[in-house]
């Protein structure tokens, strides 16, 4: 035998191998589980009502149909490049929500000389809103976002950037118009060319009336500017997208990922009709439509989601007649603000980094990771370049962008997209039967689809089935905080007031109220607003006079945005107050009973249960009898007592322990480590007011200890 023979046949190969059947396997598993149902234990349901299986097997993928596709081709689920990351990676597009054009501009000209590659502008309410800085509220300048109220902001924004090589999105829903004015008459000082610049200045009403619950217009008047902007782009600016759809309010009020999914589809197929009514064919939408996603931390789910999103948008293009190159998506993700803690900040950047790569992964085009101070301050030097290099980590150490659809092949992550998918599908067509997108918000549906998902979220992080790592579990009672920034807004504004004085004084008011004129009498309002700030016009001018001939604006039911740790974020605030009235921490005395063997456990997990709430244990050695522990309870000052021990020892001890705090203390109250069910009701009898277990409720079992020692 030759040599090569030789070690052939000494390498065993799969087939050697007999497989086990999953039968057997099921047996095994079984016998672990001792009794416990398997469909329980094991089966993962879901927010998607999708059950997620222990294992997945072949059998799994059988049928699936986009299992033969490849990437760069229809229905583009595996990328819409077919060499994915291997030879452009996604745009680091971080946010910079820095309140002036001075302070945007030198947070700017440092990331992007340390790896960002992309714009992406984050506009305070009154810049969105089209009102000019020294118009708006105080409390609302920079609030979130950056203050842009003319052509000269704008400029000093973006001193040093080349608007010609550098991609840059704006997120300026129904500022569109005006924003695209002050960014094309900026272009055109500078002398560059319109038809290189890159990225999106987006129109997104629907996404706002979902988060804001009103428009300053009507959607009519709202479409037709966005058939004019398509329309302008196509001819002047044609690597520049005009409509952008964000699932983030959706995601925001605690959707899952298949309703944020939908419901950002039937946005665009909303966007997609009323563009069709305007004479623009589908070839002419499509392709101007930048999707925004948010990215939780269910991490194969996200993968899932983001591959079945091209494959769903392809499908709705291709029914449209669209073109096989108009059937790719544009797709930024932005990791989940709904995620984000106050407190244990740090723990947000663990979160982001998991949300980044299911983001990259699933093959997003571009993605901001939140740095994690986001919710405390405007992000600073340190945490700004943390988020940054998570890209750069992800890029260049990780090397998946040396694999094209890296996800791809897995049994799990192929039978998850297929129902990530089917799941969104059929929420999409639901909306569809309603009548589409504004119908079905009218109608409160999706509110209420979102509504009803938050409160499933809600219970499970109240009962800690759903973790928040530093909030309501593993809390650091000794963690330094990171104190929100003070802002003195009346100074802020009076410096924009001064410069916005200053540029309207430099304008010729002729000429600019000749420019205004024009674009309040209609016909093309994209040159005429282009003109306008051309002439000097702020963007409140440019704004007031396009909607010259605006009607009343819609009015709905709004998502309610929040975050999922907040309730439990409250009860450390309520504990932190209590600290700076008292002087010290609520505390609550653990009567631990007999050896440590018999009640460490329960007190170790007491004291962590309580700290959730931001309350400190008293914790002493074990007592022998109920008499010992009761004095020493008593003699604490302790407002509130955790009998700590082992369900066999409790009929004995609970009782007389319970007893003799009451009636010393009749408001004292008593609480018991563990749930032994057979005997609830005579332990509360003798004087226990609640348990302390796994199942317990926490937050408003801590809500309601808070209320009773006086903290709340």
């Amino acid at each position: 035998m030759s040599d090569q023979q030789l070690a052939d046949a000494a390498t065993p190969t799969f087939s050697e191998f007999p497989p086990t059947p999953y039968e057997e396997w099921r047996k095994v598993v079984d016998k672990f589980l001792k009794g416990a149902p398997f469909e329980k234990r094991l089966i993962t349901k879901t927010y998607e009502e999708i059950d997620l299986q222990p294992m997945y097997r072949r059998e799994d993928v059988a049928g699936l149909p986009h299992l033969d596709s490849l990437p760069g081709f229809a229905p583009y689920l595996r990328g819409t490049s077919p060499l994915g990351y291997v030879t452009q990676s996604w745009d680091v597009a971080q946010e910079l929500p820095c309140a002036t054009p001075a302070e945007f501009n030198a947070a700017l000209r440092a990331d992007m000389s340390r790896g960002q590659n992309a714009v992406n502008l984050v506009l305070d309410h009154p810049t969105l809103s089209g009102v000019d800085a020294d118009q708006a509220h105080a409390g609302e300048v920079g609030k979130g976002g950056l203050s842009i109220s003319s052509v000269t902001d704008l400029a000093q924004a973006l001193d040093g950037i080349d608007l010609e090589t550098t991609p840059i999105y704006i997120q300026a829903s129904a500022s569109a118009l005006t924003f695209t004015a002050l960014l094309a008459a900026l272009v055109k000082q500078q002398g560059k060319s319109l038809a290189k610049v890159r990225g999106a200045v987006g129109m997104d009403p629907l996404s706002q009336l979902a988060r804001d619950g009103h428009l300053s217009r009507d959607l009519d008047g709202i479409y037709g500017v966005m058939a004019q902007l398509t329309t302008w782009a196509a001819a002047n600016a044609p690597q520049v997208q005009t409509i952008t759809v964000q699932g983030h309010p959706y995601h925001n009020g605690g959707a899952s990922t298949t309703q944020e999914l939908a419901f950002a589809l039937a946005t665009a197929v909303e966007y997609i009709r009323a563009m069709q009514n305007r004479g623009l064919s589908i070839d002419d939408i499509a392709p101007r439509i930048r999707f925004s996603l948010s990215v939780g931390t269910n991490f194969f789910m996200e993968i899932a989601r983001l591959r079945a999103a091209r494959l769903l948008w392809a499908k709705i293009v291709k029914a449209f007649g669209g073109s096989e190159q108009a059937q790719k998506m544009s797709l930024h993700a932005r990791t989940s603000a709904w995620n984000q803690t106050v407190y244990d900040p740090h723990v947000n950047l663990l979160r982001a980094t998991t949300e980044a790569f299911s983001s990259a992964v699933g093959g997003c085009d571009s993605l901001h990771i939140s740095p994690f101070d986001e919710l405390l301050r405007t992000p600073d030097e340190f945490s700004r370049r943390i988020a940054r290099n998570t890209h750069t980590v992800l890029r260049e150490e990780s090397h998946i962008t040396r694999t094209v659809d890296p996800a791809g092949g897995s049994w799990y992550v192929e039978n998850l997209t297929d129902s990530v998918g089917r799941k969104a599908w059929a929420l999409f067509q639901e909306i569809e039967k309603q009548g589409g997108m504004v119908k079905a918000l009218e109608a409160g549906w999706p509110q209420k689809q979102v509504a009803d998902t938050a409160t499933k979220r809600a219970a499970n992080i109240a009962k800690r089935k759903d973790i928040f790592i530093g909030s309501n579990m593993y809390p650091n009672l000794k963690e330094t905080r990171i104190e929100p920034e003070a802002v003195d807004f009346a100074a802020r504004q009076a410096e924009r007031a001064a410069a916005l004085s200053q540029y309207r004084a430099s304008a010729n008011a002729g000429q600019k109220q000749a420019a205004l004129d024009t674009l309040s009498q209609g016909g093309n309002k994209v040159e005429a607003a282009i003109q306008a700030a051309l002439a000097g016009a702020t963007l409140g001018e440019i704004a007031h006079a396009a909607r010259a001939d605006a009607k009343t604006g819609p009015t709905i039911t709004p998502i309610c945005a929040h975050r999922g740790a907040q309730a439990f974020e409250a009860l450390r605030e309520a504990a932190e107050a209590y600290v700076a009235r008292v002087g010290q921490r609520p505390q609550v005395f653990l009567a631990t009973m007999g050896p440590l063997t018999q009640h460490k456990g329960r007190a170790d997990f007491a004291t962590a249960f309580l700290a959730v709430g931001g309350i400190e244990t008293i914790y002493p050695a074990g007592f022998t009898t109920p008499d010992e522990a009761a004095d020493a309870a008593l003699a604490s000052g302790a407002k509130a007592v955790v009998i700590c021990s082992t369900d066999p020892t409790y009929p004995e001890l609970v009782p007389p322990l319970a007893q003799k705090l009451k009636h010393a203390n009749p408001g004292l109250i008593v609480l018991l480590a563990g749930y032994p069910a057979d005997h609830v009701e005579a332990f509360k009898a003798a004087g226990v007011d609640d348990f302390i277990h796994l199942n317990a409720n926490c937050q408003s079992l801590l809500s309601t200890l808070q209320k009773k020692m006086g903290v709340a």
